[in-house]
């Protein structure tokens, strides 16, 4: 008679970890803050279009030379997109199963209405897949310039002048950026919690934090925009 040689194997920390409600929601507050700090220097580094193309077009340059000689060209360029794809994969994957599982937890309607939530609290799964849509079209008008018809390699300014002088351009890139605005808004709050940083007397601070982020954010970003329809930039 054989011996059963199998072991069974236990779960690594990590499997434990995603697995439970407090791992997802940790991965999330994680990975937002990862896309936060991505979202305010690619916001500063969009506001370099006030000084005119050259500078502008010399920022975009430099961003594919970080690291030379130790890194080739556009290696860190590279590294910076990988990590930033993870994080919106595991923003939108740990929020999806934490939907489900909410969904899952609660399968008969509450009989009296719960408490009216924040805008920005209803409408953030909206606003997940409205800011995912609104990334994919970002990458076509100008990183791949595919859907952007009067844009040309290797010229930024004149690329991101071509986009903001269409009225479709800008419509959908200031929604988008309303909708950032919401999500950061609630997103860092959430975070705050999940890593333990909330408290009674801190819980003040981080939400004018939440709000001042917000709104400078989403200012910055469609200023941009805003400029070009005004002829500030041109």
């Amino acid at each position: 008679m054989a011996l059963d040689t199998r072991t069974d194997r236990r779960p690594s920390f990590v499997g434990l970890m995603w697995g439970s409600t407090v791992g997802k929601k940790t991965a999330m507050a994680v990975s937002g803050i990862v896309m936060l700090l991505y979202l305010v220097v690619h916001m500063l580094g969009n506001l370099k279009i006030f000084f005119g193309a050259a500078d502008f077009d010399a920022y975009a340059a430099w961003l594919r030379t970080i690291g030379e000689p130790f890194l080739h060209h556009e290696w860190f360029l590279w590294l910076a997109r990988v990590v930033l794809v993870v994080a919106v994969v595991t923003h939108a994957v740990a929020a999806y199963q934490l939907s489900r599982r909410d969904i899952a937890a609660r399968p008969v309607k509450y009989a009296h209405r719960r408490k009216r939530a924040s805008y920005a609290t209803r409408t953030m799964r909206w606003g997940g897949i409205i800011l995912g849509l609104f990334i994919v079209w970002h990458i076509l008008d100008l990183t791949t310039l595919t859907v952007n018809p009067h844009a040309a390699a290797g010229h930024p300014y004149a690329n991101v002048v071509a986009t903001f002088s269409t009225w479709y351009g800008d419509v959908i890139y200031i929604a988008a950026m309303l909708a950032l605005g919401l999500h950061v808004r609630h997103g860092f709050w959430s975070a705050a919690q999940t890593l333990g940083a909330g408290s009674a007397t801190r819980d003040r601070v981080l939400k004018t934090t939440a709000d001042v982020l917000a709104l400078l954010l989403t200012a910055g970003f469609v200023s941009v925009p805003v400029a070009v329809m005004t002829g500030l930039v041109s």
